[in-house]
């Protein structure tokens, strides 16, 4: 029977080249001369992985963001990848450090999501949750097709990803 994975996966070469670009870049910009401001990937738990956006004041922190999402851009990285939503953390003296989550896996709210999303559009495929994945599966190569269609259309606040396609 004909199925794909319904997947959360960021492209974390191409993130961390990214990390490593925008330090350099940081590092080389008049206006941080003298700053401690920098970006940090760190690994988190056994498949999570954060960044840190560490600067000396407000307008830095802001400024190393706008680096950060530029250089993410141009490096082929979907930004929605990112949740820029936590607020930035006081650390001694001036310093600030905004922690930014990279999402990876779907959690479960948003399996159930697919899920139920499949079961109302009445295409003859079938949704199950496994893990941090979603197996859709169906009798009819056009019907996974309209589904990936589908779930692009539904849950479009994420950059899902659709492999192991098997026919």
């Amino acid at each position: 029977m004909p199925s794909f994975d319904v997947v959360l996966e960021p492209d974390l070469v191409e993130l961390r080249n990214a990390v490593e670009q925008a330090n350099k870049e940081i590092g080389t910009r008049f206006d941080f001369k003298g700053s401690s401001a920098e970006v940090e990937l760190t690994q988190q738990g056994a498949k999570g992985r954060e960044m840190a956006l560490l600067a000396d004041n407000d307008f830095q922190l802001q400024q190393v963001r706008d680096v950060m999402l530029g250089r993410l851009a141009k490096r082929g990285v979907d930004v929605r990848y990112l949740d820029l939503s936590e607020t930035p953390q006081k650390l001694g003296g001036d310093r600030l450090r905004q922690p930014v989550p990279v999402k990876s896996g779907i959690d479960a709210d948003t399996a159930r999501r697919a899920v139920q999303a499949l079961k109302a559009s009445k295409l003859k495929v079938q949704g199950a949750v496994q893990g941090d994945i979603v197996r859709v599966s169906g009798a009819k190569r056009d019907e996974l097709q309209a589904a990936i269609a589908l779930l692009r259309r539904e849950l479009h606040e994420l950059p899902l990803g659709f492999t192991n396609f098997r026919a």
